[in-house]
């Protein structure tokens, strides 16, 4: 499986204070070593750096993210978000716009969303898309 990580699980999965590990962040550690395939894209390593503060965890969060294949969106996706999130829109459910072009990228590339944000639960309703752990 490859896996689209969100902001919500990397940003649990990096913090210092040893706060209870949930379920998606033991699923990015058991890919991490090799279960599955983690990708990321520009987006969301910039959501971890505005998030973190200091020249050290900067540089820890860069080179860790190094690491990983880098999926950048085109022209496509950027249409294809919006009409995700008009979708999701018209069925009630208020998706922002980064949330919707991680959907897009899902679908465009076959990945699995990791999300620890209940509002993509609420969007799989009204779009497609692999959310990991949903039914």
């Amino acid at each position: 499986m490859m896996l689209l990580v969100d902001t919500s699980v990397w940003s649990l999965a990096l913090r210092r204070d040893g706060a209870h590990e949930s379920d998606e962040v033991r699923a990015l550690r058991e890919a991490l070593m090799g279960a599955d395939s983690v990708v990321t894209t520009g987006l969301v390593l910039q959501e971890l750096l505005q998030g973190f503060n200091g020249p050290k965890a900067k540089e820890a969060i860069i080179e860790r993210f190094g690491a990983l294949p880098l999926i950048q969106p085109d022209r496509q996706d950027h249409v294809a978000a919006a009409e995700v999130r008009n979708a999701c829109r018209r069925g009630g459910v208020q998706v922002g716009t980064i949330d919707a072009l991680l959907i897009q990228l899902c679908g465009r590339y076959e990945m699995t969303l990791l999300s620890s944000d209940k509002d993509f639960a609420n969007a799989a309703r009204h779009v497609p898309f692999r959310l990991w752990g949903s039914t």
